[in-house]
Parts: structure tokens; sequence; C-alpha cells
């Protein structure tokens, strides 16, 4: 039902937002190039009959051609997803690898030098703002020093500006939900029963803490997922990286809509797809999820 609504808005709305001709050909076009055009590409039927047949060629692994390039949508976008998985799995360990550290610092170091450093790199990723700090980091790295290529993607150091810009966000939701959910932990009975036991500290913390935390942690990773999709149509913008984030831009400028349609139904179905997998691991990670699950199915 999400995909499908996603699907009617977008079709919908592309073509309330102008007419690409008027964006591709800007010293005008006569009356008869404009009718020939619009045949070309199914625009000059009423729009239901030019939704339906999109359905139908959808339902067909048909994607349509790009109005501007005159290529497959499929093409354009295949081109362009290598740099966009490059960007998303850089950010997302940066993220992990970072987040998930400096979460239990910030925890287990509540009140001390380790912690307020945690949370100070915590309160920095949410105050800045992606395009902010992606000034800042050119700024500073890119023209002030000279250490890192600020445009372009043409190698792994091209990524190193944007990775940095993508996961600071992320990371800092994650440090923030692990060092609430470990400082509950902390203070639950059985905590306190596993020190009175003798258990080393050590043991408690990562035997005990950290796994029990962990569990609400998947959800938010899940949605940092989500945010690596929505971020990175800003990042590839500003620092001219030629992927999916770039083409859908380019798309939403000139209005071509087969490229823009799929686009938005790509990341529709992107997100929807994380959401259902994060409910899934979740089930797996805590055995009392699938036990109620299959109460209610077992009662209905």
């Amino acid at each position: 039902m999400t995909l499908l609504l996603v699907l009617v808005v977008t079709f919908a709305g592309a073509r309330i937002s102008g007419n690409p001709f008027d964006y591709l050909y800007d010293d005008g076009l006569t009356a008869d190039q404009r009718a020939a055009l619009s045949a070309e590409f199914g625009l000059d039927q009423p729009l239901p009959a030019q939704f339906l047949a999109y359905v139908i060629a959808l339902g067909g692994g048909n994607f349509g051609v790009s109005i501007a390039q005159r290529r497959p949508v499929l093409d354009l976008y295949a081109e362009a997803l290598p740099s966009t998985l490059t960007l998303a799995a850089s950010a997302f360990a940066l993220t992990l690898g970072a987040g998930l550290p400096l979460g239990v610092l910030a925890a287990v170091r509540r009140g001390r030098i380790g912690g307020r450093v945690a949370m100070g790199i915590a309160f920095l990723g949410y105050a800045v703002p992606h395009f902010v700090l992606a000034i800042i980091l050119v700024l500073v790295f890119g023209l002030a020093l000279s250490w890192l290529p600020s445009v372009g993607g043409a190698t792994p150091w091209h990524y190193v500006l944007p990775t940095v810009t993508l996961a600071a966000g992320l990371v800092a939701a994650v440090v923030r939900f692990l060092r609430g959910e470990m400082l509950e932990a902390l203070g639950q009975d059985y905590v306190r029963t596993a020190r009175a036991t003798g258990l080393p500290h050590q043991r408690v913390l990562w035997g005990h803490v950290a796994r029990n935390a962990a569990l609400p942690v998947l959800t938010v990773v899940g949605l940092q997922l989500n945010g690596l999709i929505n971020g990175s149509l800003i990042i590839e913008t500003v620092f001219a990286l030629p992927g999916i984030g770039q083409t859908f831009v380019g798309a939403v400028q000139v209005r071509d809509y087969p490229v823009l349609q799929f686009g938005v139904m790509a990341y529709a179905l992107i997100v929807v797809g994380v959401n259902l997998g994060v409910d899934a691991l979740y089930a797996v990670a805590d055995p009392r999820i699938r036990r109620r699950g299959a109460a209610r199915m077992a009662q209905g």
C-alpha cells in the first residue's frame, strides 16, 4: 500500500510540477515540435491513460526512457549506483565503527572526560546540518590545507569528506541512543544480581548490559540506513559525486518524468525493505518477539 501510494503521488506530482520541454528547450518549441515530442513520450494522452500505460510498463520490467538524455532509465541509475553504494557503505561502516564505541564510552564514563567528549561529538553531529558541515570540511581540508579532494569521485580519497559529512549525524544518533539504553540497563535488577554474584565488570558490561541494550539499537541502525539514503541526495550534490542522488536531482531540475518516477520508487522500495528487514532482525535477536508473534498467529 505504501509503494502504491508513492507511485500515484509521484506520477501526479511530477506532472503538476511542469512540462519537461519547457526546461529542456529554453529557446522554445513550435507547436508541431511540441506535439511530436509529446507523442513520442506518450504525454499527449489523458493522465489516466498515461498512468495505466506506466503501470503496465512497470509490470513488464520497462522503466521508461529519459526525456532529457533519451537513454533507458535503468542504464542511467545503473551507472550511478556504484558511487552511491560506495558512499553509503563507507558512511554506514563509519557510523557503526565510531558510534558504538562512543556510545559505550558515553555510558560507562558518564560524568568523566571520556563520556563528555563522546557526548560533545554527538551534540555537534546533531547540531551541525549536513550542508554546513560539508562547506566547513571543504574549506578546511579541501582549500586551506589541500589534503583531500572535494569535487568528483575519481579516487577513494574523493569519498573521505562526503563519508564524514554523511556519517556525522548518524554517529550522533547511535551514540545518544546507545548511551540511554545502556544507562537504563545498568540500573536493572539483573545487573545488580550479576555484580553481586562476583562476575567481573567487563563480563557484566558486555555479556549483560551491552547485549540487552543492543536490541533497541537495531531499530535505530535500521532507521539510519534510511538516513543514509536521504542524506546522499544532499551530499552527492554538494560534492558533485556521480551517484544516484545527483541523477535524481538532475531529473527534478528538468522535470524528467521517467527518471524522477523511478528514483522516487527506488528510494521508497529501499526504505520499505529496510524497515521490514529491521523488524525481521529484531524478531531474530529477541526470542520474546517470536513467541508473541506465534501466540498471536495461534489466536488468529
